[in-house]
């Protein structure tokens, strides 16, 4: 089970994303927070594994909250969640050691998917998704002809133990290839990979689309 804890202001938003959270098999909501004041000693007690953070809360500097949290409950995954998208707050938060960024007009299948990448060791941040700002490009996103080949294997629902016997590669290579893979086409999720690779044209779209193992 993923430990989440949800902090918003607004109680009826609030309450209404830990029941939608609730819903969804493998997550369980361990804390609802209200104010920046009493976040980090409840997250703490609580053991959550993740924390959606509202920027817009009163007596709340973003970053303060962060490193405070942080420096408490270091294993815990911060994750924003607001109508806030400064490019400048989001920048910051990130180098801060935040997992990802999403804006509160994303849909519920991303949100999940996004807290469900948390489980990857190999990945650094989980998604950045705001209508006004856009993570700086990668020096180059374009696919190599390795990781193309591999992410054709994701697209027939082969796990990374298959791929790595497959392809006579190591699974750690084939962790880092989604690592990058990740990265250049901005992925919350191995079949969001497949799907952006196919609307980019790196993906021949005739290959078949599969929900892959995790």
């Amino acid at each position: 089970m993923i430990r989440i804890a949800v902090v918003d202001d607004h109680h009826l938003l609030r309450e209404a994303l830990c029941d939608l959270l609730r819903a969804q098999p493998g997550l369980e909501v361990v804390a609802s927070v209200g104010s920046a004041r009493s976040l980090v000693p409840t997250v703490v007690a609580a053991r959550a594994d993740v924390v959606l953070l509202d920027l817009e809360m009163p007596e709340h500097d973003p970053r303060h909250t962060v490193r405070e949290l942080l420096h408490h409950a270091p294993d815990t995954h911060v994750v924003i969640l607001s109508m806030h998208d400064d490019s400048a707050l989001v920048s910051d938060l990130l180098s801060l050691g935040v997992r990802g960024y999403l804006h509160k007009t994303v849909d519920m299948v991303t949100l999940v998917a996004a807290i469900r990448g948390l489980r990857d060791p190999d990945r650094t941040t989980v998604v950045v998704s705001s209508p006004n700002w856009h993570r700086p490009p990668t020096t180059d996103s374009t696919l190599t002809p390795r990781e193309v080949e591999v992410l054709r294997l994701v697209s027939e629902a082969m796990s990374n133990r298959e791929i790595a016997r497959s392809l006579d590669i190591t699974e750690g290579t084939v962790k880092r290839h989604m690592r990058n893979i990740f990265e250049k086409l901005d992925a919350v999720s191995r079949i969001d990979a497949v799907n952006k690779a196919v609307e980019t044209g790196a993906l021949p779209s005739h290959r078949k689309k599969a929900e892959p193992r995790f």
